[in-house]
Protein backbone atom coordinates (compact mmCIF):
# COMPACT_ATOMS: atom_id res chain seq x y z
CA UNK A 1 0.00 0.00 0.00
CA UNK A 2 1.55 3.12 -1.28
CA UNK A 3 1.57 5.82 1.80
CA UNK A 4 -0.95 8.83 1.10
CA UNK A 5 1.77 11.72 1.11
CA UNK A 6 3.78 9.29 -1.13
CA UNK A 7 0.64 9.19 -3.24
CA UNK A 8 -0.49 13.11 -3.27
CA UNK A 9 3.07 14.04 -4.50
CA UNK A 10 3.17 11.39 -7.47
CA UNK A 11 -0.55 12.79 -8.30
CA UNK A 12 0.82 16.31 -7.67
CA UNK A 13 3.74 15.41 -9.89
CA UNK A 14 1.61 14.22 -12.28
CA UNK A 15 -0.21 17.14 -12.56
CA UNK A 16 2.33 19.27 -12.20
CA UNK A 17 4.12 17.52 -15.74
CA UNK A 18 0.79 16.70 -17.58
CA UNK A 19 1.62 18.22 -20.47
CA UNK A 20 5.56 17.04 -20.91
CA UNK A 21 4.06 13.71 -20.42
CA UNK A 22 1.56 14.06 -22.81
CA UNK A 23 4.30 15.15 -25.32
CA UNK A 24 6.57 12.69 -24.37
CA UNK A 25 3.82 9.90 -25.14
CA UNK A 26 3.14 11.22 -28.57
CA UNK A 27 7.06 11.43 -29.49
CA UNK A 28 7.29 8.22 -27.57
CA UNK A 29 4.73 5.95 -29.29
CA UNK A 30 5.61 6.30 -32.77
CA UNK A 31 9.58 5.22 -31.96
CA UNK A 32 7.32 1.94 -29.85
CA UNK A 33 4.90 1.22 -32.74
CA UNK A 34 7.76 0.79 -34.68
CA UNK A 35 9.87 -1.39 -32.71
CA UNK A 36 7.38 -4.12 -32.06
CA UNK A 37 6.47 -4.24 -35.64
CA UNK A 38 10.39 -4.13 -36.58
CA UNK A 39 10.24 -7.69 -34.49
CA UNK A 40 6.89 -9.76 -35.63
CA UNK A 41 6.57 -11.78 -38.26
CA UNK A 42 5.15 -11.13 -42.16
CA UNK A 43 1.48 -12.34 -41.19
CA UNK A 44 1.53 -10.66 -37.78
CA UNK A 45 2.24 -7.40 -39.01
CA UNK A 46 -1.08 -7.62 -41.12
CA UNK A 47 -2.84 -8.57 -38.73
CA UNK A 48 -4.32 -6.33 -35.48
CA UNK A 49 -1.78 -6.84 -32.80
CA UNK A 50 -0.19 -4.33 -31.31
CA UNK A 51 2.60 -7.15 -29.26
CA UNK A 52 4.44 -9.88 -31.10
CA UNK A 53 4.05 -13.19 -29.77
CA UNK A 54 8.04 -13.66 -29.91
CA UNK A 55 10.78 -11.44 -31.43
CA UNK A 56 11.60 -12.14 -34.81
CA UNK A 57 15.25 -10.83 -34.78
CA UNK A 58 16.29 -12.29 -38.23
CA UNK A 59 14.10 -9.67 -39.38
CA UNK A 60 17.40 -7.15 -38.85
CA UNK A 61 19.48 -9.82 -40.07
CA UNK A 62 18.00 -9.67 -43.31
CA UNK A 63 17.72 -6.26 -43.67
CA UNK A 64 21.45 -5.47 -42.90
CA UNK A 65 22.84 -7.06 -45.76
CA UNK A 66 23.61 -6.32 -49.42
CA UNK A 67 22.59 -2.86 -50.50
CA UNK A 68 21.78 -1.56 -46.60
CA UNK A 69 25.77 -1.92 -45.55
CA UNK A 70 26.70 -0.43 -48.90
CA UNK A 71 23.78 2.78 -47.95
CA UNK A 72 25.03 2.47 -44.72
CA UNK A 73 28.64 3.22 -45.49
CA UNK A 74 28.06 5.94 -48.05
CA UNK A 75 25.92 7.97 -45.43
CA UNK A 76 28.61 7.74 -43.07
CA UNK A 77 31.19 8.98 -45.55
CA UNK A 78 28.93 11.96 -46.57
CA UNK A 79 27.67 12.78 -42.82
CA UNK A 80 31.17 12.55 -41.43
CA UNK A 81 33.47 13.99 -43.73
CA UNK A 82 30.75 16.91 -44.29
CA UNK A 83 30.90 17.88 -40.88
CA UNK A 84 34.97 17.14 -40.49
CA UNK A 85 34.93 20.05 -43.59
CA UNK A 86 32.32 22.48 -42.15
CA UNK A 87 34.24 22.56 -39.12
CA UNK A 88 37.77 23.34 -40.64
CA UNK A 89 36.38 26.24 -42.98
CA UNK A 90 33.53 27.73 -40.84
CA UNK A 91 34.98 27.94 -37.69
CA UNK A 92 37.85 30.67 -38.57
CA UNK A 93 35.83 32.46 -40.42
CA UNK A 94 33.32 32.38 -37.25
CA UNK A 95 36.33 33.46 -34.91
CA UNK A 96 37.28 36.64 -37.56
CA UNK A 97 33.81 38.08 -37.76
CA UNK A 98 33.44 37.64 -33.47
CA UNK A 99 36.74 38.42 -32.66
CA UNK A 100 38.40 41.03 -35.31
CA UNK A 101 37.45 44.66 -35.98
CA UNK A 102 37.46 45.57 -39.88
CA UNK A 103 36.21 47.60 -41.89
CA UNK A 104 33.45 45.84 -43.79
CA UNK A 105 33.19 43.14 -41.15
CA UNK A 106 29.10 43.83 -40.37
CA UNK A 107 28.61 43.96 -44.19
CA UNK A 108 30.05 40.27 -43.89
CA UNK A 109 27.76 39.52 -41.11
CA UNK A 110 24.75 40.27 -43.63
CA UNK A 111 26.16 38.44 -46.10
CA UNK A 112 26.14 34.98 -44.58
CA UNK A 113 22.70 35.98 -43.07
CA UNK A 114 21.86 36.14 -46.73
CA UNK A 115 23.39 32.77 -47.77
CA UNK A 116 21.01 31.17 -45.07
CA UNK A 117 18.13 32.41 -46.54
CA UNK A 118 19.15 31.29 -50.17
CA UNK A 119 16.88 28.36 -50.74
CA UNK A 120 19.74 25.17 -52.34
CA UNK A 121 16.89 24.78 -55.50
CA UNK A 122 17.63 27.82 -56.63
CA UNK A 123 21.36 27.01 -57.11
CA UNK A 124 20.64 23.68 -58.08
CA UNK A 125 20.96 23.94 -61.57
CA UNK A 126 24.18 25.91 -61.94
CA UNK A 127 26.05 23.92 -59.64
CA UNK A 128 25.47 20.94 -61.28
CA UNK A 129 26.14 21.76 -64.74
CA UNK A 130 29.25 22.99 -62.86
CA UNK A 131 30.08 19.49 -60.67
CA UNK A 132 29.29 17.89 -64.62
CA UNK A 133 32.14 19.37 -65.99
CA UNK A 134 34.25 18.23 -63.47
CA UNK A 135 33.20 14.80 -63.68
CA UNK A 136 32.21 14.40 -60.16
CA UNK A 137 28.52 13.68 -60.85
CA UNK A 138 27.22 10.31 -59.98
CA UNK A 139 29.27 10.71 -56.62
CA UNK A 140 28.66 12.36 -53.16
CA UNK A 141 31.87 14.51 -53.84
CA UNK A 142 29.71 17.68 -54.87
CA UNK A 143 27.98 17.69 -51.86
CA UNK A 144 31.12 17.27 -50.00
CA UNK A 145 33.31 19.64 -51.22
CA UNK A 146 31.27 22.84 -50.97
CA UNK A 147 31.87 22.35 -46.84
CA UNK A 148 35.44 23.11 -47.54
CA UNK A 149 34.31 26.66 -48.01
CA UNK A 150 31.91 27.05 -45.14
CA UNK A 151 28.63 26.73 -44.22
CA UNK A 152 26.80 29.90 -43.17
CA UNK A 153 23.98 28.68 -40.79
CA UNK A 154 27.36 27.20 -38.77
CA UNK A 155 29.23 30.49 -39.56
CA UNK A 156 26.57 32.30 -38.04
CA UNK A 157 25.50 30.17 -35.17
CA UNK A 158 29.55 29.84 -33.79
CA UNK A 159 30.00 33.42 -34.38
CA UNK A 160 26.71 34.11 -32.06
CA UNK A 161 28.54 32.04 -28.89
CA UNK A 162 32.05 33.35 -29.61
CA UNK A 163 31.06 36.98 -29.05
CA UNK A 164 29.67 35.45 -25.77
CA UNK A 165 33.61 34.71 -24.63
CA UNK A 166 35.22 37.61 -22.88
CA UNK A 167 38.22 39.01 -24.97
CA UNK A 168 40.46 39.48 -21.87
CA UNK A 169 41.11 35.79 -22.18
CA UNK A 170 42.44 36.42 -25.99
CA UNK A 171 44.20 39.09 -24.74
CA UNK A 172 46.20 37.17 -21.83
CA UNK A 173 47.75 34.73 -24.61
CA UNK A 174 48.66 37.62 -26.67
CA UNK A 175 50.42 38.43 -23.61
CA UNK A 176 51.81 35.28 -23.09
CA UNK A 177 53.56 35.24 -27.06
CA UNK A 178 50.39 33.42 -28.77
CA UNK A 179 50.00 33.98 -32.20
CA UNK A 180 46.49 34.56 -33.62
CA UNK A 181 45.88 31.00 -34.73
CA UNK A 182 47.72 29.74 -31.49
CA UNK A 183 45.24 31.79 -29.63
CA UNK A 184 42.07 30.02 -31.51
CA UNK A 185 43.17 27.17 -31.17
CA UNK A 186 44.65 26.56 -27.56
CA UNK A 187 42.41 29.29 -25.89
CA UNK A 188 38.89 30.40 -27.62
CA UNK A 189 37.72 26.90 -29.33
CA UNK A 190 38.47 24.88 -26.09
CA UNK A 191 35.63 27.19 -24.46
CA UNK A 192 33.17 27.03 -27.15
CA UNK A 193 32.92 23.27 -27.49
CA UNK A 194 29.19 23.54 -26.73
CA UNK A 195 28.54 25.42 -29.86
CA UNK A 196 31.55 23.37 -31.69
CA UNK A 197 29.38 20.11 -30.93
CA UNK A 198 25.66 22.04 -31.53
CA UNK A 199 26.73 22.71 -35.49
CA UNK A 200 28.44 19.18 -35.63
CA UNK A 201 25.67 17.86 -34.87
CA UNK A 202 23.47 20.19 -37.07
CA UNK A 203 25.70 19.16 -39.83
CA UNK A 204 25.83 15.60 -39.53
CA UNK A 205 21.92 15.19 -38.78
CA UNK A 206 21.23 16.80 -42.03
CA UNK A 207 23.98 15.41 -43.97
CA UNK A 208 22.44 11.57 -42.49
CA UNK A 209 18.55 12.49 -43.40
CA UNK A 210 19.50 14.59 -46.77
CA UNK A 211 17.35 12.81 -49.70
CA UNK A 212 17.38 15.56 -52.20
CA UNK A 213 20.71 16.69 -52.92
CA UNK A 214 22.26 12.39 -53.08
CA UNK A 215 18.92 12.15 -55.16
CA UNK A 216 20.00 14.16 -57.69
CA UNK A 217 24.30 13.98 -57.84
CA UNK A 218 24.62 10.30 -57.04
CA UNK A 219 24.09 6.83 -58.89
CA UNK A 220 22.66 4.15 -56.93
CA UNK A 221 26.22 2.98 -55.96
CA UNK A 222 26.34 5.99 -53.67
CA UNK A 223 23.01 6.10 -53.08
CA UNK A 224 22.59 7.02 -49.24
CA UNK A 225 20.42 5.12 -46.61
CA UNK A 226 17.70 8.06 -47.03
CA UNK A 227 17.44 6.92 -51.02
CA UNK A 228 17.73 3.30 -50.14
CA UNK A 229 15.40 3.01 -47.25
CA UNK A 230 12.95 4.57 -49.75
CA UNK A 231 13.83 2.19 -52.38
CA UNK A 232 13.85 -0.52 -50.04
CA UNK A 233 9.81 0.60 -48.92
CA UNK A 234 9.10 0.18 -52.62
CA UNK A 235 10.43 -3.05 -53.03
CA UNK A 236 9.16 -4.48 -50.43
CA UNK A 237 5.31 -3.03 -50.56
CA UNK A 238 3.42 -4.72 -47.41
CA UNK A 239 6.11 -6.35 -45.28
CA UNK A 240 5.92 -3.93 -42.53
CA UNK A 241 7.61 -5.86 -40.51
CA UNK A 242 10.76 -5.12 -42.79
CA UNK A 243 10.20 -1.51 -43.47
CA UNK A 244 9.97 -0.97 -39.69
CA UNK A 245 13.70 -2.95 -39.43
CA UNK A 246 15.17 -0.68 -41.95
CA UNK A 247 13.83 1.84 -40.58
CA UNK A 248 14.93 1.41 -36.78
CA UNK A 249 18.21 0.77 -38.57
CA UNK A 250 18.32 3.91 -40.06
CA UNK A 251 17.46 6.22 -37.18
CA UNK A 252 19.59 4.17 -34.31
CA UNK A 253 22.64 5.74 -34.90
CA UNK A 254 21.36 9.41 -34.79
CA UNK A 255 19.60 8.44 -31.57
CA UNK A 256 22.84 7.15 -30.11
CA UNK A 257 24.82 10.44 -31.39
CA UNK A 258 21.96 12.30 -30.01
CA UNK A 259 21.87 10.90 -26.70
CA UNK A 260 25.33 10.47 -26.04
CA UNK A 261 26.15 14.83 -26.83
CA UNK A 262 22.71 15.67 -25.44
CA UNK A 263 23.99 17.96 -22.98
CA UNK A 264 26.55 19.62 -24.67
CA UNK A 265 24.34 20.16 -27.58
CA UNK A 266 21.49 21.87 -25.92
CA UNK A 267 24.36 24.02 -24.17
CA UNK A 268 25.58 25.33 -27.56
CA UNK A 269 21.76 25.97 -28.88
CA UNK A 270 21.04 28.17 -25.49
CA UNK A 271 24.18 29.98 -25.25
CA UNK A 272 24.38 30.62 -28.71
CA UNK A 273 21.86 33.34 -28.60
CA UNK A 274 22.91 35.19 -25.22
CA UNK A 275 24.67 37.99 -26.92
CA UNK A 276 24.52 39.75 -30.39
Amino acid sequence: MIPGGRARRALLWLAVHATAVAIGVMFLAPLAFMLLTAVMTDRQALSGDLWPRGPHLANFAEVFSGDMIRWTVNSTVYAGLSTLFMLVSSVPVAYALARFRFRGRNLALVVVISAMMLPPQVTMVPLYIVWARFGLTGTLWPLIIPQLFGDAFSIFLLRQFLVTIPREYADAARVDGCGELRTMLRVVLPMAKPALAAVALFQFFYCWNDYFRPLVYADPDHWTLAIGVATFRAAHHVEWNLTMAATLLTILPVLVVFFLAQRVFIQGVTLTGVKG
